[in-house]
């Protein structure tokens, strides 16, 4: 059963890789318009927002629940 899963992981990691070599030339339209009217940088930065405010909040939750650990014991 294992080895069916490993194959079944290998050929969709092999479809997946051959797809991005297929579009490795093709140019990004709206990340080339983005770029060059300045707006990547408003994109980059509410990205970062996003991730930032993620990974705060899941620091405070794992402060929050090992507390909550250390309470329990």
């Amino acid at each position: 059963m294992t080895s069916l899963l490993k194959k079944l992981a290998f050929l969709v990691s092999m479809l997946l890789s051959a797809s991005t070599f297929a579009q490795e030339n093709a140019p990004i339209e709206m990340a080339t318009g983005l770029y060059q009217s300045g707006k990547i940088y408003v994109v980059v930065i509410i990205m970062a927002l996003i991730f930032v405010g993620i990974a705060g909040y899941l620091i405070m939750l794992d402060r929050k629940i090992s507390k909550l650990e250390k309470e329990q014991k």
